[in-house]
This record gives structure tokens, sequence and C-alpha cells, in this order.
């Protein structure tokens, strides 16, 4: 029985997609696979009694029959942290319950993928961090990592000494176009010369990237005034701006930025319009329920670009719209399928699974 703990340098780095579309590509090769998730950090409460999704959309795409308790032992909460610094949580008993759960989970099974935390370093408090983890449950380490600027290669390689021998390969993930032939030549050369494996360079897709309108609408619990144009294109949004300018100012900003969404008070008709006027702007957030004109409205309707009305204020807002897009969506199963085609494509798979 193998155990693969998929651990990441940062957030958002794919880890819930690229863990299920390995465990598929290892089901087709004759393995059982298994999954666990051993610090539950995707909350939807600070207090920890909501299980984040990953667990729950893994069970349903390996038809895994383990249960949820098992598959997310701990749910790494704030409270949970107040916890454990007050003494509440020991270190010794958590090892304790991620062992029991990963010997339930392992009983019929040959290969079972591990998902870390949103960094490696998550779990010190209670000395379970990702590499704490590896020891524990004796796993090969595969990290992921993103490349945007050169200083990034200090985390790979910070990240492959602190697993040590452990340590399998590293798969860079949403890497942009403009970045890709330097990262599959120079810095896949350079950390090879360091004895680190690079196991694959996988191409930014903006649909990977971004949150669609309608799951942002869905998050922010926003009414949506104007629907997105039926032509068959994903209005995907990957950033937002905060519309606090002038409206003539805001035009020559964004006019710069591309698969954006304007968060704005409902009460600034010259914001509205500017965004409108921008063809990098894909949405517009109004704050404050306040609802537009009716002439902002028929422009956006004519534009097909879609509003959104949320009662809250545009800097909770932008909070919340922000850790949207950096949680990493994976809500289905057509997600896990472009990055299984990825990985295919794009990664040395049989030496990931070997």
């Amino acid at each position: 029985m193998t155990t693969r703990l998929i651990a990441s340098t940062r957030e958002s780095t794919g880890k819930t997609s690229i863990a299920l579309a390995l465990a598929r590509l290892a089901r087709e090769r004759g393995a059982s696979v298994g999954y666990m998730k051993p610090k539950g950090t995707r909350l939807q409460s600070n207090v920890g009694k909501t299980l984040d999704a990953d667990p729950m959309l893994a069970r349903e795409l390996l038809e895994l029959d383990g249960e949820l308790h098992d598959l997310e032992p701990i749910v790494y909460s704030p409270t949970f942290v107040e916890s454990a610094i007050r003494g509440r949580e020991t270190a010794e008993d958590l090892r304790d319950r991620l062992e029991t759960a990963h010997e339930a989970l392992t009983t019929d099974t040959t290969e079972l993928f591990v998902e870390g935390a949103d960094s490696i370093w998550t779990g010190g408090v209670v000395d379970l961090t990702d590499p704490d983890i590896a020891d524990l449950f004796d796993a090969d380490v595969t990290l992921l990592a993103t490349y945007e600027q050169a200083r990034d290669i200090d985390d790979v390689i910070a990240a492959a000494d602190a697993f040590g021998d452990r340590f399998d390969g590293v798969i860079f993930n949403g890497v942009p176009d403009g970045r890709y032939d330097d990262v599959e030549s120079d810095v896949a050369s350079f950390l090879e010369r360091r004895g680190i494996p690079v196991r694959g360079v996988l191409p930014r897709l903006p649909e990977l990237a971004g949150v669609s309108v309608e799951e942002l609408a869905d998050e922010l619990g926003a009414s949506l005034l104007v629907e997105p144009a039926t032509d068959g294109q994903a209005r995907v949004i990957e950033r937002f701006l905060v519309g606090a300018m002038s409206g003539e100012t805001a035009l020559s900003h964004f006019r710069r930025t591309k698969d954006a969404a304007v968060i704005t008070g409902g009460d600034r008709a010259d914001l509205q319009t500017a965004a409108l006027d921008a063809p990098g702007v894909k949405a517009i957030v109004l704050t404050g329920g306040y609802e537009p004109s009716g002439a902002v409205l028929g422009k956006a309707a004519e534009r097909g670009i879609p509003v959104l009305l949320v009662n809250a204020d545009t800097l909770t807002t932008v909070e919340r719209a922000e850790s949207v897009v950096r949680s990493g969506r994976v809500r289905d199963e057509a997600t896990v399928d472009r990055m299984q085609a990825l990985l295919t494509e794009h990664a040395d798979v049989d030496a990931i699974l070997d």
C-alpha cells in the first residue's frame, strides 16, 4: 500500500483537483484508491462545525465508502488553533486520531492520496505540519508550486529540504504563457541539477484559475440584475477592481485589466458606466443594496455584462470575493476531468505514480 501526499508551497495551487485527478489515473491503472485530507482548512465557519467541500467531492467522484470523519479527521479552524494553544488539543491525541483514520482508509486500498494543507507549515501549533504527516504516514510527497517570479523557486527548494528523502518531485501548476518556456527549460534544468525532479509543467487555463459569474453570485449571496450573455462564452473572473475613484480616472484604470469584476457602490453611476466601457471587465458587483439606474442596466444588458447586487458594503464584498478566487474552486467533475487531461498531456504521470 502506498500513501501519496500532495503538498503545496502556497494556497490555491490546485491540490484538490490534482489529487483527485491522480487518484482517478491510478484507478485506471488498476489501483484501489482512497483519499484523505488530514487538516481541513477550507471552512465555512470559524468554529469548525462545518467540514469543507473537498472530502465530500472526493467521496463522490472516487465512489468512496469512507466516513467523512476519517476523510477529514481534523477541522483546522481558528477555534481549533485557540484550543491547541490553551492545551485542549494535544499532538499525541491528534496523531492517534490521524493514525486511526489512516488505518481505516487503507484497509482495502492500494493507493491513498492525501491532500496537504494550504501551506506545508500549517499545523505547526500541534506538530502536524505536512512534513510531520508525511513521516507519520510513511508517505511519498509530490509538491505543487506556482511560478510568477524567479524567487518562487526558493519555496520549492525549502520544501524539498523539509520533506527530505520522502520528496518525489514538483509539479508547476497554472504557469502563465509568458513564463511557460522558462519553467520548462531553465527552471526545470536548474532544479534537476539540485536533485529536485520536475514531474510536470501545467499551463494556466482561465477556467481553472478563476470563478464563474454564477459561482461568484452564489458565494456572495448576490441578486443577478442582469444575466450573463448567452453566447456560449464562459465568464470567468480572475481578479477584482474596486471602484472608488473618479469616473474618468477609473476608465483608464479599468481598460488596463482583463477578466475582472468591478466592485463599487450601487450609487456610483459614473463608475458603473466606465466599467461598461472597458473590454476587460466581465461583471459589475454593486454594493450597499442600491440598484443602479435603468440606463446602466440597459447598457449592461445590451453588452451582455452581468450585474450583481449585494447588501454588504464594498470592503466586505471585496474581501469575500477575493477569498472565493483564492480558495481554488473545485466544485464538480468537469474541473477534475480537465485537470486529468492536463496531467496526461503535460506531466510524467508514470513517474508520479510509480
